[in-house]
């Protein structure tokens, strides 16, 4: 990459007022994209966040956070400071990514008695490592349902993906969870998003959300997500969470099928939030009754 903003010897070199036109053709589109991004997010730095308050008397509450293994920004190893943001977002149902340690044994880094005192929580249990946490870094948390169905997938490509595929029994219905990580290359999040979706359609018709870190923040044609737009979409504003202390990469992603199910999308910025990992938590209102009617309503027209 270095090779590619580097002066070649031979060329005479440009004017310090007149950036070179071609050096500049060299960004690869997706750089200039994120350029494009970060300025915005430089923009509105010291701005206050317009949050909406999403409130439990509207139907559950779904969220997603990268914990980046309990190391806060300030390099600190701090589970204790995790819980904190977990209690913060008040949540039903949690996706955590990046929960167990990468190596070795995989056991869990949180401290899940705090989680449950704090936030009512409990681990759905997935992992085959005694005190795992999750599948391959993924984690499910629950308050208010159990699991009737839990589902480990492997996801192609060269690094060590998954997703957890769980069914949950809600007072208000049965709803599906599949929890990700999605890999660094865009060829393999292609693939990784096309098995999830195989898998999906293997079970019967229910309310589904996908939620984790997709690794993707491109949208249109050009994101490898668009795979996922049939079933999920259409697709709304992108919302960036990464990195924590000056967003502007939109890495993680709450979605939800039918149409419907999910409202109300929003990055849970607060102050601890900024230093506990280098992402911010997605949150997002859930309604799981309407999302019900729509599924029979979709079934009976097909019958």
């Amino acid at each position: 990459m270095l090779r590619h903003f580097q002066a070649r010897s031979d060329q005479p070199a440009a004017k310090a007022d007149q950036p070179s036109p071609g050096r500049r053709a060299r960004f690869p589109d997706e750089v200039r994209g994120a350029l494009r991004l970060l300025e915005g997010a430089l923009a509105r730095k010291g701005m206050s966040p317009a949050m909406r308050v999403v409130g439990k008397a509207e139907g559950l509450v779904a969220a997603s956070y990268n914990v980046h293994k309990c190391i806060g920004v300030d390099k600190r190893f701090d589970p204790g400071r995790v819980a904190a943001v977990i209690a913060e977002l008040d949540a039903d149902v949690l996706a955590l990514q990046e929960a167990d340690r990468r190596f070795g044994r995989r056991t869990g880094l949180l401290d899940l008695g705090t989680v449950e005192r704090r936030a009512g929580l409990h681990l759905v249990p997935v992992s085959s490592t005694p005190g795992g946490h999750g599948w391959r870094g993924n984690a499910l948390l629950v308050r208010g349902a159990h699991a009737t169905h839990v589902r480990r997938l492997t996801l192609p490509g060269a690094e060590p993906r998954g997703a957890l595929i769980v069914e949950l029994s809600f007072a208000t219905g049965p709803l599906r969870v599949v929890a990700a990580h999605l890999g660094l290359l865009r060829r393999h999040r292609i693939l990784q998003a096309a098995a999830i979706l195989t898998a999906i359609a293997e079970g019967e018709a229910m309310p589904t959300l996908l939620l984790g870190d997709l690794n993707e923040w491109r949208t249109g044609t050009g994101s490898s997500l668009s795979v996922l737009e049939p079933l999920f979409g259409p697709f709304g504003q992108p919302l960036p969470s990464f990195p924590s202390r000056l967003p502007f990469l939109a890495l993680d992603q709450i979605l939800g099928h039918p149409r419907g199910l999910v409202s109300q999308l929003e990055v849970h910025d607060s102050a601890l939030a900024r230093v506990a990992s280098d992402h911010l938590p997605l949150r997002a209102r859930i309604d799981l009754a309407a999302a019900h009617e729509a599924v029979q309503a979709a079934l009976a027209t097909a019958a």
